[in-house]
Protein backbone atom coordinates (compact mmCIF):
# COMPACT_ATOMS: atom_id res chain seq x y z
CA UNK A 1 0.00 0.00 0.00
CA UNK A 2 1.33 3.56 -1.44
CA UNK A 3 0.42 6.67 0.96
CA UNK A 4 1.20 10.56 0.01
CA UNK A 5 2.35 11.72 2.97
CA UNK A 6 4.18 15.06 3.60
CA UNK A 7 4.70 14.50 7.36
CA UNK A 8 6.71 11.40 6.22
CA UNK A 9 9.38 13.18 4.19
CA UNK A 10 11.68 13.51 7.17
CA UNK A 11 12.44 9.50 6.97
CA UNK A 12 14.28 10.45 3.60
CA UNK A 13 17.83 11.47 4.11
CA UNK A 14 17.60 15.05 1.90
CA UNK A 15 21.01 14.02 0.32
CA UNK A 16 19.50 10.74 -0.48
CA UNK A 17 17.27 11.06 -3.97
CA UNK A 18 18.43 9.96 -6.76
CA UNK A 19 17.17 10.81 -10.36
CA UNK A 20 15.96 8.29 -13.11
CA UNK A 21 19.23 7.81 -15.42
CA UNK A 22 16.51 8.91 -17.77
CA UNK A 23 16.13 12.25 -16.94
CA UNK A 24 16.71 14.75 -19.08
CA UNK A 25 20.11 16.99 -18.71
CA UNK A 26 18.06 20.02 -17.95
CA UNK A 27 16.67 18.32 -15.17
CA UNK A 28 12.60 18.47 -16.30
CA UNK A 29 10.21 16.10 -15.90
CA UNK A 30 12.41 13.66 -13.47
CA UNK A 31 11.62 10.96 -10.58
CA UNK A 32 13.57 10.45 -7.58
CA UNK A 33 13.45 7.92 -5.17
CA UNK A 34 14.73 7.55 -1.84
CA UNK A 35 15.36 4.48 -0.11
CA UNK A 36 15.16 5.95 2.89
CA UNK A 37 15.45 4.08 6.46
CA UNK A 38 12.70 1.32 7.91
CA UNK A 39 12.62 -0.49 4.52
CA UNK A 40 10.66 2.04 3.10
CA UNK A 41 10.87 3.43 -0.29
CA UNK A 42 9.86 7.61 -1.16
CA UNK A 43 9.05 8.61 -5.00
CA UNK A 44 8.50 12.12 -5.60
CA UNK A 45 8.76 14.80 -8.64
CA UNK A 46 11.92 16.19 -9.07
CA UNK A 47 10.48 19.56 -8.99
CA UNK A 48 8.92 21.53 -6.78
CA UNK A 49 11.37 21.15 -3.73
CA UNK A 50 8.02 20.23 -1.74
CA UNK A 51 6.76 18.19 -3.86
CA UNK A 52 4.22 15.15 -2.41
CA UNK A 53 6.24 11.51 -1.55
CA UNK A 54 4.62 8.69 -2.58
CA UNK A 55 5.76 5.65 -0.13
CA UNK A 56 6.33 2.20 -0.85
CA UNK A 57 7.19 -0.68 1.40
CA UNK A 58 10.89 -1.86 0.12
CA UNK A 59 9.43 -5.35 -0.84
CA UNK A 60 6.60 -3.47 -2.79
CA UNK A 61 9.32 -1.38 -4.35
CA UNK A 62 11.68 -3.97 -5.06
CA UNK A 63 8.58 -5.61 -7.17
CA UNK A 64 7.72 -3.10 -8.85
CA UNK A 65 11.37 -2.39 -10.12
CA UNK A 66 12.17 -5.70 -11.05
CA UNK A 67 8.82 -5.84 -13.06
CA UNK A 68 9.36 -2.63 -14.74
CA UNK A 69 12.93 -4.50 -15.70
CA UNK A 70 11.15 -7.43 -17.33
CA UNK A 71 9.20 -5.29 -19.43
CA UNK A 72 6.21 -6.32 -17.95
CA UNK A 73 4.66 -2.76 -18.44
CA UNK A 74 5.64 -2.31 -22.11
CA UNK A 75 8.34 0.32 -21.66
Amino acid sequence: MSELSPRLTPVFAAGGWARSTFCGPNGGNCVEVNRGTAGLAGVRDSKPANSAVLIFAGQQWQGFVERLRSGEFGV
